[in-house]
């Protein structure tokens, strides 16, 4: 992985290159930042140019020996640590080092509920235990194979068990030309006592433009698509790039078509939306609709306040969602969110799809039967 491979993030590429160059390479740094930004595959491309036998000034050169095994995961002197779900057989990370490998290669922006999926893990609880930070401890503990430095790159550190204390004495006092690379989504998960000794490098979420103008270049799909994929995809580049091949459908009327047989409290017809329309989605396109209504909830929240020009949707969508925001309170659409948000991270644990999107609707029909005027077809 090189810096030159990695989608935007010129500010924190322009950070970690310079330390290389004026060899001033922390020994412990935190890249923090949401959930498919790139940090990891920065992590990766800084832990490259580390390695690489030939860098230029501003990247790894991509060819000699040292760069080819780090762009494969391959090399001695590079080493991973990852949540994953211990066995008695498979106590440690590196058991499942086959799996990270093709999940990372395959998915440069790869986020916790894929990888999860590579696992197999369903409903069981990921961590990093602590045989993984008496592993990490034997590994750094030797001589360096080929490199002048040992990297550690530790995707999602909020993972750890808080026994991994056992890694601060490591952190505080490393091995000579040994360097961490934590990853993080949620500092407030992270035992203070690593927190406090690690350099932070701050990595911001991809703006839409950006997801958008990505997935024109590269996807070859139209405006108005990559436009609704990147508003759904919330920052998220991997999540924009699955969407690309599960939104196949259109959620718009879908979404619509639903929510007229809601707020008319049509049961026969919102029962069918949920054991047909929704059930035949799949579980990836019913993830997919819910965040594309939960986007659509905040663009009415948005147009409801004036905030006119924070909405970024097709003139179709620009239009339901100014009139659907003249009919509803605040109270009514943050509800209608949470109940989205709810349904979403029960679709995720594989709960029953049916019985979701059932709760879901009847749960909507009493939140808008709280409305004072009728809300018919006509207004949708």
């Amino acid at each position: 992985m090189q810096f030159k491979n990695i989608i935007a993030q010129q500010s924190a590429k322009d950070f970690l290159i310079k330390s290389i160059g004026n060899k001033r390479i922390s020994h412990a740094q935190l890249f923090i930042g949401p959930a498919g930004n790139g940090a990891m595959a920065l992590a990766i491309a800084y832990a490259q140019m580390i390695h690489c036998e030939n860098p230029s000034e501003n990247d790894s050169c991509g060819v000699c020996s040292s760069c080819i095994k780090v762009s494969k995961l391959i090399h001695p002197d590079l080493h991973f640590s990852f949540p994953f779900f211990a066995t008695k057989s498979s106590a440690v990370s590196s058991e499942f080092l086959p799996q990270w490998r093709e999940a990372m290669l395959s998915h440069p922006y790869l986020d916790f509920e894929t990888w999860k999926e590579y696992l197999n893990g369903e409903n069981k609880q990921a961590g990093i235990n602590i045989a993984e930070a008496h592993d990490i401890i034997k590994k750094l503990g030797l001589k360096p194979f080929e490199s002048e430095y040992k990297v550690l790159i530790l995707w999602l550190p909020e993972y750890l068990d808080q026994r991994a204390n056992a890694l601060l004495k490591l952190i505080e006092e490393p091995p000579l030309k040994t360097v961490f690379l934590f990853v993080t989504e949620n500092t407030d998960l992270i035992l203070p006592t690593i927190l406090s000794r690690m350099q932070m490098v701050k990595i911001p979420a991809y703006s839409t433009d950006t997801i958008e103008k990505e997935l024109i270049s590269k996807k070859g799909i139209s405006e108005d698509k990559a436009k609704q994929i990147a508003l759904m995809a919330d920052g998220n580049l991997h999540q924009a790039f699955l969407l690309t091949s599960s939104t196949e459908s259109n959620f718009y009327s879908l979404l619509v078509s639903w929510l007229r047989t809601i707020v008319t409290d049509r049961g026969l017809e919102f029962i069918k939306f949920c054991e047909e329309d929704f059930y035949k989605l799949g579980r990836e396109n019913q993830k997919s609709f819910i965040l594309y209504a939960l986007k659509i909830v905040r663009q009415v929240l948005f147009a409801k306040h004036g905030l006119n020009e924070k909405i970024s949707l097709n003139s179709q969508e620009t239009d339901f969602v100014n009139r659907f925001s003249e009919l509803y309170s605040d109270r009514q659409l943050e509800l209608m969110a949470e109940l989205l948000e709810k349904t979403y991270y029960n679709i995720e644990r594989n709960a029953n799809a049916k019985i979701l999107f059932l709760d879901l609707s009847l749960q909507l029909v009493l939140i808008f039967k709280f409305q004072t005027f009728p809300f018919g077809t006509q207004h949708i």
